[in-house]
């Protein structure tokens, strides 16, 4: 489908930033976002209007990206807690996304959009991973995300190790008892 520039005269969800020139589809554009005055044609003819939208939408930019930046605080340097199932291989069954940080973000009364949270490296193991916010167009703070096994799962694997221990050293007494049968008869033959 056709793509055209618009210039994002509000926050549109998993679109973009009030104030940014996106691509969009030609029919989201003309059915959805234009007429809902949420964007504003961004071609070449539209220029000096650009300019005079970019004038016109700086307060509601600055406003915005004051609010940002209030996020970006907040999640800045914090750790969220994640608790995932893991494999037999120790890996995390699939693994952490952005809407799972989103999500939890939101348990903290964080609102901060998936499409703005970067995972540099895929999250597939547990322990401690950078995380980066971006929040607005230069705003941005990177905080932790640490997963951590299920509780009901590692006790579930304490119980099944103590099971397998309990196992091994039962074997292990058997086999110390037969040894200890046959040092006595060698005992007995040397005298």
């Amino acid at each position: 489908e056709f793509k055209m520039k618009v210039i994002l005269t509000n926050n549109v969800k998993t679109v973009g930033n009030i104030g940014e020139i996106v691509n969009v589809s030609e029919g989201y554009a003309r059915n959805y976002l234009i007429p809902n005055k949420l964007a504003k044609l961004a071609d070449v003819s539209n220029a000096k209007q650009l300019g005079d939208y970019h004038k016109m939408l700086a307060k509601q930019v600055e406003a915005e990206k004051a609010a940002a930046q209030s996020i970006a605080k907040e999640v800045e340097g914090k750790t969220i807690n994640l608790i995932k199932k893991i494999g037999g291989s120790g890996k995390i069954f699939g693994s952490v996304t952005n809407a799972d940080i989103s999500k939890e973000l939101e348990t903290m009364n964080i609102n901060i959009e998936r499409r703005q949270i970067i995972i540099p490296t895929p999250i597939k193991t547990l322990g401690t991973f950078d995380v980066v916010a971006k929040v607005f167009s230069g705003v941005e703070a990177t905080f932790q995300v640490k997963v951590e096994m299920d509780p009901a799962q590692a006790e579930e694997m304490k119980k099944r190790q103590a099971a397998a221990e309990k196992k091994a050293s039962k074997k292990a007494e058997a086999k110390d008892e037969s040894d200890s049968e046959v040092s006595e008869e060698v005992k007995a033959d040397a005298e």
